[in-house]
């Protein structure tokens, strides 16, 4: 008696477009949030995306040398989490913390797993938290114009106002690739156009945490300005669209991605709103890891039944 298959969900299709296709695109996306964070912060902007991009590459290229393994920088794979890393750091970061960052990206959180496609969190944020972790008075600290000041969520977290308007435009501190909103959408429209992310996470990330801040607000009697401070700041749209909707670490199903999206925005608004007064007021790389970790199980329990399975027989 013949077997008959059990075929599964998709993905099933074949695209002729190349993973290094793929990553110039992303790399062009990211252009906008990043010529405005060199026109925010100046040439040590430059510089830091430089270095990490550079470094990134040689760490993947050694790394494959060492070991007698084909090279794979061609992929442009590690350009872009060079690029991702730079925009998720201060501009005030000693090079040498940006290297080691850049070095713990690909080597520890993506080589040593098996390369792209084995990862199982996004290399850029596992290096910024990392850092994070190992020194923390260098990557808390921002500067503007060569002056520390704190960040507008940071700000808005003790009480003191700041201008929507100019965390829409971008101009005041943060991270590189964070502070402007027009940017960072210019970036995802592209992105959306390319049909190379699927807008539910993004939509069920911002969407979730959008809800839960309007009833935080209202709760707290706060006005929608409260909220919209919330919605542009803290790198919330960086890791929405650019992050969040990396294709190795988040969900391949419908369903699945719409869970992960509402996860990444119950954890944000935990870490940003629930957490206490001396608590990191961002909240949006470690809620984009954690729910990484979550991904196989999200998988499991929505992957949909598959076709043709055989009858039991007596």
């Amino acid at each position: 008696m013949s077997e008959l298959l059990n075929v599964s969900s998709n993905p099933h299709v074949r695209d002729k477009i190349s993973t290094s296709r793929i990553m110039i695109d992303v790399l062009i996306s990211l252009l906008p949030a990043s010529a405005f964070g060199i026109y925010n912060f100046g040439i040590r902007a430059f510089v830091v995306i430089l270095v990490t991009m550079v470094s990134c590459v040689l760490a993947e290229f050694l790394f494959n040398m060492v070991l007698k393994k084909d090279q794979t920088i061609y992929d442009c794979s590690a350009l872009v989490t060079g690029l991702l890393l730079a925009l998720n750091l201060p501009v005030s970061i000693p090079l040498w913390i940006a290297v080691i960052g850049s070095f713990f990206a690909i080597v520890v959180v993506k080589m040593v797993f098996g390369g792209l496609g084995q990862n199982f969190m996004n290399p850029a944020l596992g290096a910024r938290c990392f850092m994070l972790l190992s020194f923390t008075g260098q990557m808390t600290k921002f500067t503007l114009d060569g002056v520390t000041t704190a960040t507008p969520l940071y700000m808005v977290k003790h009480g003191e106002k700041f201008s929507v308007m100019k965390m829409i435009i971008g101009t005041h501190a943060g991270t590189i690739g964070e502070t402007s909103v027009i940017a960072l959408l210019l970036g995802a429209i592209y992105l959306i156009i390319r049909r190379l992310i699927d807008v539910k996470i993004p939509l069920f990330y911002i969407g979730t945490f959008g809800v839960l801040t309007c009833i935080y607000a209202i709760s707290h009697g706060n006005d929608m300005t409260f909220v919209l401070q919330e919605l542009c700041g803290g790198g919330l749209l960086l890791g929405a669209f650019f992050m969040a909707t990396d294709y190795v670490t988040s969900p391949i199903t419908k369903n699945g991605r719409i869970v992960f999206g509402i996860c990444l925005g119950l954890l944000t608004f935990a870490f940003r709103l629930l957490a206490t007064e001396n608590a990191a007021p961002e909240g949006v790389s470690y809620a984009i890891i954690i729910s990484n970790l979550f991904v196989p199980i999200i998988e499991r329990f929505t992957l949909p039944k598959g076709f043709g399975k055989e009858a039991k027989t007596r």
